[in-house]
């Protein structure tokens, strides 16, 4: 179940990464923890100052559309 559930992760991840990548950065899974999924933005997206939108508009609103039981996506500093 948890290798499915990492996989579906990884898929939403897939379909957001080519726009973090159009402006230099990207985002890697960190963990997932209860419904919680902690992301690590990488690149030029770690400094962006609008990462949180990107966030909870892009990266959270795609991740649950491929993983409805996940409640929260949060980004964390590795």
């Amino acid at each position: 179940m948890k290798k499915k559930l990492i996989n579906n992760i990884e898929n939403a991840l897939e379909e957001i990464r080519p726009f973090l990548n159009n402006d230099g950065g990207d985002i890697s899974l960190v963990s997932v923890e209860n419904k919680t999924v902690k992301v690590k933005f990488e690149g030029a997206c770690s400094t962006c100052t609008v990462n949180q939108m990107t966030l909870k508009s892009g990266v959270e609103m795609i991740i649950k559309k491929h993983v409805p039981e996940i409640e929260k996506v949060i980004s964390v500093e590795v």
